[in-house]
């Protein structure tokens, strides 16, 4: 992990702390903590703080609240991905699910106020700031995690179980199921940095291809990883006869098409033309690494 990442990732984590309740209903802020704090890479957050610092220009403040908004979402979907309805998984960043934990109901209670909280950080209320980019930064987490995104995609995950789907379908489940809201870190953190133009739509372009690269890279991880470096249960798309990049192209064709995806995203930033996007670059290669 490279240094600004280590110093970057306690400040997520301050965060997170202090906005996700500890006093709640009905202790609702316990199940909501256990789902977000002590667990997770925060790929989504260093995203999102990296795209703002990319041009010369941006909003400290409100990058910290996108940061935190998105990873607030990742974990709601996580949550209720979890669940028997959905993957019916027992184990989430090395320890017992949130249903598992504490209970269905509440596992989806802490679910919904887990998604509610992240656009409110969006809109504090007072002039922290400014209502456009607040209107801008909403928009894209929404349509982010709707139905063309994390929604949709899910929903195209559970119906093609037992199915044979054709390659560029499962690209357009992995696009929205993992791969919007990985964009949207990266637009968001561009919109608070005042990144337009060209150079918004290169790190749209980034942003795609590191989505999907890093969805093919779990399909990878799922075949090749253990429980214990996953911190989730391995196999289970195997188990559930999910469709996935290995199962379609075999092992090494999913790595080599993985690396090429990954080499996209580089050119993308590239071409961007924008001063400092060497942590873009690094935030690439972690989602490389897993594959090799």
């Amino acid at each position: 992990m490279k240094p600004w990442m280590r110093a970057e990732l306690p400040k997520v984590e301050a965060a997170l702390d202090a906005w996700v309740p500890a006093e709640s209903p009905a202790q609702l802020g316990e199940a909501m903590r256990y789902a977000v704090l002590d667990g997770g890479k925060r790929l989504r957050p260093l995203l999102a703080l990296a795209a703002a610092r990319s041009a010369d220009a941006g909003d400290e403040s409100a990058a910290m609240r996108a940061a935190c908004a998105v990873e607030l979402i990742h974990a709601y979907s996580l949550v209720h991905d979890d669940l028997p309805c959905m993957d019916n998984d027992v184990l989430r960043r090395g320890k017992p699910t949130v249903h598992v934990q504490y209970g269905q109901a509440q596992a989806l209670l802490a679910g919904d106020a887990l998604q509610a909280l992240a656009f409110e950080l969006l809109v504090p209320g007072d002039d922290i700031m400014p209502p456009g980019l607040s209107a801008q930064l909403c928009r894209l987490l929404a349509q982010a995690a709707g139905v063309q995104g994390m929604a949709g995609g899910q929903a195209i995950d559970l119906a093609c179980v037992g199915q044979t789907i054709t390659r560029a379908q499962l690209e357009h489940m992995h696009r929205l199921k993992t791969g919007a809201l990985l964009k949207a870190s990266v637009l968001m953190g561009a919109a608070c940095g005042g990144v337009t133009g060209d150079a918004w739509l290169a790190l749209m372009q980034y942003g795609n291809h590191l989505g999907l690269a890093f969805q093919v890279v779990d399909d990878i991880l799922d075949v090749v990883g253990d429980a214990a470096t996953l911190g989730k249960t391995a196999g289970k798309d195997a188990l559930n006869d999910k469709p996935t990049y290995v199962a379609l192209l075999g092992l090494d064709a999913a790595r080599a098409f993985a690396d090429q995806t990954l080499a996209a995203a580089h050119a993308a930033l590239e071409a961007s033309q924008l001063p400092h996007v060497q942590a873009l670059h690094e935030l690439a290669d972690l989602v490389g690494g897993r594959n090799h």
